[in-house]
């Protein structure tokens, strides 16, 4: 006769209940993560392990493990710099790698504003932008959008981006 009880059930009868919800798993996940961080396992700075590579550490699925991180992320303990993975905070450092094109968008309307890029002069490649900054493709793009938007410079097919004449 087949076991109609509910895994609730067995456990208050003391039975063993399957594997663990997917609560409990990205909460013990999120958990190990943290404490592997005040151990001094990940340092401040360090590249976390892929969600692949954690998904099969602890034998679930990348969902599980992406909500794991986003608590992590959302304690302030790490961060995600797009193009390059999780990271372990820097304490005290607020400044956010989400903000990173505003630092770049402000220093290029900086330079523009001063005189430094008069109309017409090309500005720094994607490619350039990146390694002087050490961010993403992404993040390069989206400051050049920023100043793109407000009118100060524009992107020529093939040619790359310009200071537009005001």
């Amino acid at each position: 006769m087949p076991d109609t009880r509910t895994a609730l059930d067995r456990q208050r009868e003391g039975g063993r209940v399957g594997r663990p919800t997917a609560w409990r798993a990205y909460v013990h996940i999120a958990d190990v993560l943290r404490r592997r961080v005040s151990d001094g396992a990940l340092t401040a700075g360090a590249l976390l392990p892929s969600e692949s590579a954690l998904s099969a550490e602890f034998g679930v699925v990348r969902n599980t493990v992406r909500r794991a991180l986003g608590v992590l992320e959302s304690e302030g303990l790490i961060e995600t710099l797009p193009g390059r993975g999780r990271v372990v905070k820097v304490p005290g450092d607020d400044s956010s790698s989400g903000l990173a094109y505003r630092r770049i968008a402000a220093d290029l309307r900086g330079a523009i504003t001063r005189g430094e890029r008069p109309p017409g002069t090309q500005l720094p490649s994607e490619s350039s932008l990146m390694t002087t900054y050490g961010v993403s493709r992404g993040t390069a793009r989206q400051a050049l959008a920023a100043l793109a938007a407000v009118g100060l410079v524009e992107s020529i097919q093939g040619r790359g981006w310009f200071v537009r004449s005001l």
